[in-house]
């Protein structure tokens, strides 16, 4: 097998060690840099039990680097504290027990400054691992450094989402951010949904456990799927176009809703998208840079599973199925995404390129549950946790969102949330039968 120092071939990534050291390091500062617009009173801030306080992402993202990389292949590494490994194991039941997620906001102590600590502490070590080229276990050290810097930067979204809730739910509707809302008055080039032909076919969709490049388990292995001519929408649905669904009584009308959707929609007298207001009949949507002036061109966010099947239904369309997402997707050159403080927030569409918006505004509902592929494994040990076991009355999203993270995203991400969660930047793009 090829191997030397500088450059490695792990689990189909190719690694280079030089590269992967920096990406941990630029990886690990930008988590950091995130919580630069913080009050110290921030960081606790936990508004209902499916959100964690930002104190505990970072604790969180340090504790994985340390239970999965530095205690079992770091000779003679100390904990920073042995019983952080409660506080901070988020779901690994392999590891031990875990603290109560509803109750992570009552960890005053450990302190910010001590947290920064622990950060510290975990960074100091992995840079000596990751400098150790003559360390047995190499490939497996880098194949768990990549997997951990992906982990961050999914924590790294969650910070946004999370925090965007929290912030939410105080009455004075305080901003995270004082960059001014993205093209709040810009008209966009797209004024008109178009339809995008798909022949499909019998086509091959995933990820091939020898591809090169990073992937989560949950992608793999590669599948023959078979598709029907379908067509897609060439961008997001806006804000208007759901203004006008809840205009025509979308939430009070139950024939357009799944019966599971209707009964939460009832119970939580849902009236329109999570963070809609009207004030004195102006129509108004809080961000994470405060409370601001909807615009009707922006993509409509913060849906529900059941919301976006509802509109599609009411729109005599369907949500797409994420077979269909994906081949679309690769039907078109993929294009990085940067991720962009000071842009937290959906974006109008502005080209006619022929799929727009497709990574980098909102994750986008499907109508597919979250299961496995055919051939799926879980990995072994509790690390083999990370996806497998969630793989149950959850449904896929495909793309990205705006507080995705640079170099995060791709065609065969499955992001995955329950039907009834909405604190996520997701919106819908919709789909129907040629």
């Amino acid at each position: 097998m090829w191997v030397v120092a500088a450059c490695l071939w792990v689990q189909g990534l190719l690694v280079r060690s030089p590269d992967l050291l920096q990406r941990y390091r630029w990886t690990r500062q930008r988590s950091m840099q995130a919580c630069e617009m913080l009050h110290v009173d921030d960081y606790g801030l936990q508004a209902a039990p499916f959100v964690s306080p930002p104190k505990w992402h970072l604790a969180h993202t340090s504790w994985f680097f340390e239970t999965f990389l530095l205690e079992p292949f770091l000779t003679k590494y100390r904990a920073f504290n042995a019983q952080y490994s409660l506080l901070f194991n988020s779901y690994y039941n392999g590891i031990g027990e875990q603290y109560a997620r509803s109750q992570r906001c009552l960890l005053s102590r450990p302190t910010i400054d001590e947290v920064v600590m622990y950060r510290e502490h975990v960074d100091a070590a992995m840079v000596g691992l990751l400098e150790a080229v003559d360390h047995p276990q190499r490939l497996q050290v880098l194949s768990r450094t990549r997997l951990g810097l992906e982990h961050e930067q999914q924590h790294q979204e969650l910070f946004y989402t999370d925090l965007k809730y929290s912030l939410f739910a105080n009455p004075l509707l305080p901003a995270y951010s004082d960059a001014a809302s993205p093209e709040s008055t810009t008209v966009p080039l797209l004024q008109q949904q178009r339809w995008c032909e798909y022949t499909g076919g019998l086509v091959v969709l995933g990820v091939d456990p020898q591809a090169e490049g990073f992937a989560f388990d949950n992608e793999r292995p590669a599948a023959r799927v078979y598709l029907e001519p379908f067509q897609l929408s060439n961008r997001l649905v806006t804000n208007a176009e759901y203004q006008d669904f809840v205009d025509d009584g979308g939430y009070q009308t139950p024939r357009h809703w799944l019966a599971d959707g209707w009964a939460v929609a009832q119970e939580a007298r849902w009236h329109g998208p999570l963070y809609w207001l009207q004030r004195d009949g102006e129509l108004l949507e809080f961000t994470l840079c405060g409370l601001r002036k909807r615009n009707p061109d922006a993509p409509v966010c913060h849906l529900s599973g059941y919301e976006a099947d509802a509109y599609a239904n009411w729109a005599s369309a369907r949500l797409p199925t994420e077979f269909e997402w994906e081949h679309a997707a690769l039907q078109q050159e993929f294009v990085a995404t940067e991720f962009d403080p000071q842009v937290l927030h959906p974006r109008i569409a502005s080209t006619r390129d022929a799929l727009v918006q497709l990574y980098s505004d909102c994750w986008q509902w499907t109508g597919s549950a979250y299961r496995p592929y055919s051939g799926f494994t879980a990995g072994d040990g509790a690390i083999g946790e990370y996806n497998g076991k969630f793989m149950a009355n959850q449904w896929v999203l495909r793309g990205g969102s705006c507080v995705s993270q640079t170099g995060h995203v791709r065609p065969t991400y499955r992001n995955f949330f329950y039907p009834r969660d909405r604190w996520q930047f997701s919106g819908l793009r919709l789909a129907r039968e040629s």
